[in-house]
């Protein structure tokens, strides 16, 4: 009897020794700290589902992130999983620092759960290889119109019928002028990727050569820029960019100076914050070009990847697949960002009745279009982007729209300094 209890105690010291053995650690970064609680808390459902795996969180403010993870990148110590853009897939790709996961995609994953277009903007070559992110949310720009400001005009709202001619039409109107001075201007815009790009595929446009390694506006994208620069330089419903000074880009339209603004949707947020009950205002979709298809979007998601390099992959899919998703909530998105997952975003929780916009549903339609966009490598410098804003198309675009350049010299300044950027990543 002693010799059969020491063998069982050997044999549940052995499990005991197995059992800890099998314990890993995963590290998992991410963007947004004003979340980190819930996150825990989503990390923490994931644990006692993998008793086996233990999660550490590390949260970085959106202006660091970038820097830190290229450091982390360059001496090979990314965390395990990590919060990816999809601006950014081609380039973490063809470097070797993301994990192929199209096998644990095709075989441990439900893909009609999801917006399923989103995961075209995940594979590397883009669009035709294989799978290297997963999509936890989405984004597109949308038409913000202020639906007081129609009622007082005698206008209808603006819906997916929506044209230019229809646009434009209702831009004059809320155009409103006292003593040779503007109160009030119909729209708003400036060179920025959310304000243009929109536009331009709703007009069956592309900026960039079929292969995506030239700038090469066809001739569709041309008419749509000339015709946004028009809405500044000839018909007058828009100010010039340099006449907003000292005013946040987000604010022009929650502050009633404009009455239609074309932006992502994210500022569903701060319209709320700043608007309160000042005036109704609603969403639609962005008026359909000459040449356009209202089954095109505009639009991208935000990403979770796993590091090349992990010593775990398949844990780290488990978190990859569990923080996409299924591990989600609701109170962990700000206004207008979509979940990419389906039984979420289906939720009743997503479209806030009561809240302004009361179209939100409009967000889950458009998701089941085909969505594109122009993102290549280098693509913040050539587009004018962030720290880049006054230089490329952006800063092309804002020197047309306040008087400073030609539509012709800026598309021709422009595709040069674009194509010289570019060469730099494709031969």
């Amino acid at each position: 009897m002693k010799k059969i209890g020491w063998i069982v105690l050997l044999m549940i010291s052995l499990l005991v020794f197995t059992t800890m053995a099998e314990q890993i650690t995963l590290r998992y970064w991410m963007w947004d700290p004003s979340i980190k609680a819930k996150v825990q808390a989503a990390v923490g459902r994931f644990e006692s589902i993998h008793p086996n795996i233990k999660v550490e969180l590390t949260t970085i403010e959106p202006r660091d992130y970038w820097t830190k993870l290229r450091i982390m990148a360059s001496t090979n110590k990314l965390p395990d999983v990590f919060n990816m853009s999809s601006g950014y897939i081609e380039e973490w790709s063809a470097n070797g620092l993301l994990l192929d996961i199209q096998k644990y995609v095709d075989t441990d994953l439900k893909i009609s759960d999801y917006f399923a277009s989103l995961f075209n903007m995940a594979k590397y070559p883009k669009g035709t290889g294989d799978i290297y992110a997963l999509p936890f949310a989405w984004v597109t720009p949308v038409l913000f119109f202020n639906k007081t400001a129609f009622d007082k005009a005698g206008l209808s709202y603006p819906d997916e019928n929506w044209n230019w001619f229809d646009f434009l039409n209702a831009a004059e109107k809320l155009t409103i002028v006292e003593k040779g001075k503007v109160k009030r201007w119909g729209f708003w815009l400036y060179g920025r990727y959310a304000n243009v790009e929109p536009w331009i595929y709703r007009d069956g446009g592309h900026l960039l050569s079929p292969d995506k390694k030239r700038f090469a506006p066809d001739k569709n994208a041309i008419e749509t820029m000339e015709f946004l620069t028009k809405l500044v330089t000839t018909y007058k419903v828009a100010p010039m960019k340099k006449d907003m000074t000292g005013v946040r880009s987000q604010d022009v339209f929650p502050l009633g100076m404009a009455a239609m603004w074309v932006d992502g949707s994210w500022n569903i947020e701060n319209n709320r914050s700043l608007i309160g009950n000042k005036f109704k205002w609603g969403i639609a979709p962005v008026p359909v070009g000459p040449h356009g298809s209202k089954k095109i979007l505009y639009a991208w998601p935000d990403m979770i990847a796993i590091s090349a390099k992990t010593a775990h992959p398949e844990e780290a899919w488990e978190l990859a697949k569990f923080m996409s998703g299924p591990g989600l909530t609701m109170n962990m998105y700000m206004a207008g960002k979509i979940p990419s997952y389906k039984p979420l975003a289906d939720s009743a929780a997503f479209l806030e009745k009561g809240k302004q916009p009361s179209e939100k549903g409009i967000l889950l339609q458009l998701g089941k279009d085909e969505m594109v966009n122009s993102f290549t490598k280098g693509w913040s410098e050539w587009r004018g982007y962030g720290a880049a804003e006054g230089l490329g198309l952006n800063g092309a675009l804002d020197a047309v729209m306040n008087g400073e350049m030609s539509f012709q010299e800026a598309m021709q300044k422009v595709t040069s300094y674009a194509n010289r950027v570019l060469s730099r990543y494709y031969k």
